[in-house]
């Protein structure tokens, strides 16, 4: 990789570039497509990046539905014709009781989360307000079935669905731009909701943030194009665009926000 496209990354990206050239250049050697297991965004804006600066491999993404947050990536040679059944998805639909029970997505996550599997073999919860929905991996589809009939307290069944009968999902994302005085974490949990420094630094600090679903190591870490910070009780925040700097210095950003209800 050379060093124009370094400046994009972190270091601590570097294992993923490594998966990722891995899985080019098996693409682009035996002349066949790779799947990859769900990605989150800022995965799929560095295989993007890779892949254009390539000539032989191309690549798609797909969550199952669009605008999914979640997608699997299908490398592929010039030759290859992609087809949505190439992205291998399995869309579940949850049936509950609607009528005496409430589920929350805190509560789908946590138990498919906790059943045994890696985050990555299954994408995006959704919900129309009243019924819910999850995309995973079709080779695990079976194990889901096997696994879960509970979600907290509520008793489930989960049946297979076509993609086509996916639910329209309810969108709480807001949309604002604004300024920062640096991408540092707690810098831009302070804009997102309107906190103190201090109060943002002592989230971070006190475990109550992650970063594209992982641990987020400190307050002053830099975040990067299309990262996802969660917050815990005050909703998730994804840097979308940087822009120049104002005339005092300070970087001029969009955010996309979900508060927590």
């Amino acid at each position: 990789m050379n060093d124009n496209l370094k400046q994009h990354f972190r270091d601590s990206e570097a294992p993923f570039i490594e998966q990722v050239t891995g899985w080019l250049r098996e693409a682009a050697d035996q002349y066949r497509p790779i799947l990859t297991a769900f990605l989150n965004p800022r995965q799929v804006y560095i295989a993007q990046t890779l892949v254009n600066q390539l000539d032989e491999v191309h690549m798609r993404a797909s969550g199952g539905y669009p605008g999914a947050e979640l997608q699997r990536i299908l490398f592929y040679p010039d030759y290859y014709d992609p087809q949505p059944s190439d992205f291998q998805i399995t869309l579940f639909n949850v049936v509950y009781p609607i009528k005496f029970a409430t589920l929350k997505h805190g509560q789908i996550l946590g138990t498919l989360a906790n059943s045994g599997v890696e985050r990555d073999v299954f994408g995006d919860i959704v919900s129309d307000g009243e019924s819910w929905q999850f995309y995973c991996e079709s080779e695990m589809s079976t194990y889901f079935t096997d696994q879960i009939d509970h979600f907290g307290k509520t008793k489930v069944h989960l049946t297979d669905v076509p993609l086509a009968n996916a639910i329209d999902p309810q969108n709480d994302w807001e949309t604002i731009t604004t300024t920062v005085s640096s991408l540092r974490a707690d810098s831009v949990i302070k804009a997102a909701f309107n906190l103190s420094r201090h109060h943002a630094k002592e989230l971070v600090e006190g475990a109550h943030v992650r970063l594209n679903w992982a641990d987020l190591p400190k307050a002053d870490y830099e975040i990067a194009l299309l990262d996802m910070l969660s917050v815990n009780h005050y909703g998730r925040v994804r840097l979308t665009e940087v822009g120049g700097e104002t005339k005092k210095s300070r970087l001029r950003i969009t955010l996309n926000i979900i508060h927590s209800k």
